[in-house]
């Protein structure tokens, strides 16, 4: 292993005897594709609530702002008392694209013809449930969705719950948090794959990452000790688990060493049969007493955490759209015979 400077709190316990030695089994057998498949089949047989990451909720302002969300064209907004509400993009009336419409009190105006639209129904058209965790806004799809219901829009049964299913989170006004959102050609279980391959990240992104090492692997819970590269050979070395809660994110939640509580969430939202979107949420906790510090210059700290997770998405989208283009590839394809 290469020498490093390390920082911060270590993780309190040594690593495995013959763990990340050059007697260990190298990466590439280490990610072995089986394995990662299934541990992406159970991950994908778990149920999302029927509930959507959209995006960071500071980017939802009272300009109604458009989405696809699985196929389906929305338009969200924010009231004068702070209240997120998600809607139909197209008028009822003849069609016109809401996302330019205006708002008036809690309502939009349609910029066509002044039609007013609200918590009322009109026809077809009608508000969509929302939920603001105080990082993400999410959306809930289907008509009638409740907590007995179900959604099938990607082909798998999904028992509909009250909120998002989300990990433990460092407590309301005790962290920082960045959000960053891109668009890949591809499906959300390849953005998650991406993740439950922890193994390619030394390899793949060494300016971030100066070692990596899988410390447990149970099928469900991925433990890595991983190094972040501060600059050249200073690094912070911390335990990290990866996991599931639901069939369309992965969090990585530091559990022992600098920042413990602290989880990167990574919410994968189709937005058609070929796209979807990535939206990472950082928050970062600490206990150190300058963190109060940090907190009070977020503006400034938010811009270099989406920063260096833009960098690595970049590349991990790459990962993630190869991996897409090989199954297009291998998927068999009918063959029209014309006629005698």
């Amino acid at each position: 292993m290469p020498r490093l400077i390390t920082l911060g709190d270590p993780p309190s316990s040594p690593l495995p005897e013959g763990a990340g030695s050059r007697s260990s089994k190298p990466d590439w057998v280490q990610a072995n594709p089986a394995s990662i498949d299934r541990a992406l089949a159970r991950a994908l047989a778990r149920s999302g609530g029927g509930w959507y990451a959209v995006d960071d909720r500071r980017m939802i302002r009272e300009r109604p702002r458009a989405y696809t969300i699985a196929g389906e064209e929305l338009v969200l907004w924010r009231t004068p008392s702070g209240v997120v509400r998600a809607a139909p993009e197209a008028c009822p009336h003849m069609g016109a694209s809401l996302d330019c419409a205006k708002t008036r009190g809690d309502n939009i105006v349609c910029p066509w013809h002044g039609l007013e639209l609200g918590s009322r129904p009109h026809g077809r058209w009608r508000e969509r449930t929302v939920h603001d965790d105080g990082v993400l806004v999410w959306v809930q799809l289907g008509e009638g969705a409740s907590a007995s219901g179900s959604s099938d829009r990607e082909g798998v049964d999904e028992t509909v719950t009250d909120a998002p299913i989300l990990a433990p989170r460092p407590r309301p006004g005790t962290f920082l948090s960045g959000v960053i959102r891109m668009e890949a050609r591809c499906e959300p279980s390849d953005i998650l794959a991406n993740r439950l391959d922890p193994w390619h990240g030394a390899h793949y992104h060494p300016h971030s990452f100066a070692r990596l090492v899988v410390l447990d692997d149970d099928g469900d819970v991925l433990t890595v000790r991983v190094a972040y590269r501060v600059a050249g050979p200073l690094a912070v070395e911390v335990d990290a688990t990866f996991h599931c809660p639901d069939r369309r994110t992965i969090v990585m939640t530091i559990v022992d060493g600098e920042g413990v509580g602290s989880v990167v969430e990574t919410h994968a939202t189709p937005i058609s049969s070929d796209r979807c979107a990535v939206i990472e949420a950082t928050i970062a906790s600490s206990d150190r007493k300058g963190f109060g510090v940090a907190r009070r210059l977020a503006p400034l700290l938010r811009g270099m955490i989406n920063r260096r997770a833009g960098r690595l998405w970049v590349e991990d989208i790459a990962y993630a759209e190869r991996r897409y283009a090989l199954r297009q590839r291998a998927r068999p394809r009918l063959r029209v015979v014309s006629g005698e």
